[in-house]
């Protein structure tokens, strides 16, 4: 039924698809689609604008119009959907999701394997897999960890990631603007409660995109109720560190 109430309303030439209001919905009626932020449903929209304050460029606002009535069990019956959805992403059986360690080679086989000319050829990765949404919060290498949180496209940015950034460090890595930042806070959020992390480095991208990683991290530390120390790296598009 069409009432007259307090709804959002996004400016699209103003959103950068940042995707930083996305988890401040708890309703889940905001979703990052085709680059841009929008409105899933007007029924799950309902006009208190917790997700004002996390628009970096002002691309939201709360308006008054004729919409769809706020539906509370309508919410509720999606957020349930969307949570069976996720949780189905993960391949049962699927060899890319196998959780495997992977041992430090003895000085033997590093001396034995071909050299780049550029530096060391050997891989600083110590486990599989790699991308957040395959990573069980209780797998075993967590455990202890210094996690190293990568935004997708910052080792194809920096040269030297393995030699600058993975090297004791268990990586986690995922797109902040495509993949679901909710699921992401409840993932980390999950890790950090029940496994002793012993810090956090994220490394991302100078796009306005990745910035929302921070979020992403911030809130699963606060839902978590962990205090663990977090450091960030901005990579810029040219392959430079811009912030350390």
């Amino acid at each position: 039924m069409k009432v007259k109430r307090k709804i959002i309303e996004i400016d699209e030439e103003l959103c950068n698809g940042c995707g930083e209001c996305v988890p401040g919905c708890a309703e889940g009626a905001l979703e990052i689609i085709d680059g841009k932020a929008r409105l899933v449903a007007e029924v799950y929209c309902d006009g208190l604008g917790a997700c004002l304050g996390d628009c970096p460029t002002g691309a939201l606002q709360l308006i008054e119009r004729e919409a769809d009535d706020f539906d509370e069990e309508a919410v509720e019956e999606f957020l349930k959907e969307k949570k069976g959805k996720e949780a189905s992403m993960t391949p049962v059986g699927c060899p890319s999701s196998r959780l495997q360690t992977f041992l430090p080679q003895t000085p033997c086989q590093t001396a034995n394997k071909p050299q780049s000319t550029e530096g060391s050829s050997t891989t600083a990765l110590t486990h599989w897999p790699v991308q957040i949404r395959l990573i069980p919060p209780n797998a075993p290498f967590l455990e202890n960890s210094d996690l190293l949180i990568v935004a997708d496209c910052a080792p194809i940015a920096y040269p030297n990631f393995h030699r600058d950034f993975i090297a004791g460090r268990v990586v986690m890595m995922g797109c902040p603007k495509f993949d679901d930042q909710e699921s992401y806070i409840a993932k980390f959020a999950e890790i950090f409660k029940t496994q002793s992390v012993q810090s956090i480095t994220s490394v991302i991208m100078e796009v306005p995109c990745c910035g929302s990683m921070r979020t992403i991290i911030d809130q699963a530390l606060k839902r978590a109720g962990k205090d663990i120390k977090a450091d960030e790296v901005v990579i810029g598009a040219r392959g430079e560190i811009l912030e350390n």
